[in-house]
């Protein structure tokens, strides 16, 4: 009677997970180079987790995906709607990061070679099971099924050509231990992952934010024609990166000050934002979230100091 009753569970929270929908949508962006825009908020379930951009390339030698979304459900409808454009199968599956809302999708793509960078295998294996079943409590229905499948490759840096498209693969830190950002020499368009926000506040909870900052630098030196962000709009250089840069010094400079000041992270909580941050999408919540992530070890600093 019990496992009756829990495969009957099952079956109406699988067909729940089957309703949801994520309206997906590819915008051209370059030459066989398209996006998948998510929304700035937080996952919640009205959205199912998307909160993210994900992209893909249509090379002939097959689809190279950036990154898969937050959830096997997100993952399927990406590879509908990728076949519901090009009847080219998708060969590449490449993971930017090791945060979830970039990789729960990888189970969508069972067979199809799977590669991030080396840290950031690791540390995919490594998550936690808190962490899924956290994202579950937040998204609910959407979820259902998802498990976290780790990339079965690794990525080296530098440059592939693949199906007429040249790839090079650019390996930072700073965001994460391990970012990738993916330059397509072809077309000129960066996808620069969680390296880059626009009008989204940028997350921080592994961050070290001189790294991610030298990690922009570098981008910026690029030939580069238009950045797609890991959250908000594709946009061109400068405007890809400078929003994201002042808010990081903004960040770094008010911490030291307050831990110098000696306030508690309450009261560090509590500060004003200024105007050009303060319009960004959940700028409150990832302030707060950046003090509780990071302000002990400015507090650390400044003592040292002392």
């Amino acid at each position: 009677m019990i496992a009756r009753l829990a495969f009957l569970v099952l079956m109406l929270w699988s067909g729940l997970a089957q309703a949801f929908d994520y309206g997906l949508k590819a915008t051209p962006i370059a030459p066989d180079t398209y996006v998948v825009i998510g929304t700035t908020e937080h996952f919640n379930r009205k959205n199912g987790g998307n909160i993210v951009n994900t992209g893909f390339i249509v090379t002939a030698a097959g689809v190279v995906v950036i990154d898969s979304g937050p959830s096997l459900q997100y993952g399927r409808q990406l590879k509908a709607l990728i076949a519901g454009i090009t009847s080219a199968p998708v060969t590449l599956v490449v993971n930017t990061h090791a945060h979830p809302d970039h990789y729960l999708g990888n189970g969508a793509f069972e067979g199809v070679s799977i590669a991030a960078l080396a840290a950031t295998r690791q540390a995919i294996v490594e998550a936690p099971p808190a962490l899924l079943d956290g994202i579950y409590r937040l998204v609910g229905d959407a979820m259902a099924g998802t498990q976290s499948a780790p990339p079965t490759e690794t990525i080296e840096p530098g440059a592939r050509d693949i199906g007429g498209h040249r790839l090079r693969f650019l390996a930072f830190d700073g965001h994460t231990a391990a970012d990738l950002a993916v330059l397509d020499e072809t077309t000129g368009v960066l996808f620069a992952g969680d390296l880059a926000f626009l009008d989204r506040t940028p997350t921080t909870p592994h961050a070290d934010i001189g790294h991610w900052l030298a990690a922009i630098e570098a981008l910026r030196a690029l030939d580069v024609r238009l950045v797609v962000p890991g959250h908000g709009p594709p946009a061109p250089p400068p405007r890809a990166f400078d929003q994201t840069a002042q808010y990081l010094q903004w960040l770094a400079r008010t911490l030291t000050e307050a831990a110098g000041d000696g306030l508690d992270a309450a009261e560090v909580m509590a500060l004003a934002l200024p105007p050009a941050f303060a319009g960004l999408a959940v700028a409150r919540e990832e302030f707060a979230r950046s003090v509780a992530h990071l302000y002990r070890g400015y507090e650390a600093a400044v003592l040292g100091r002392q």
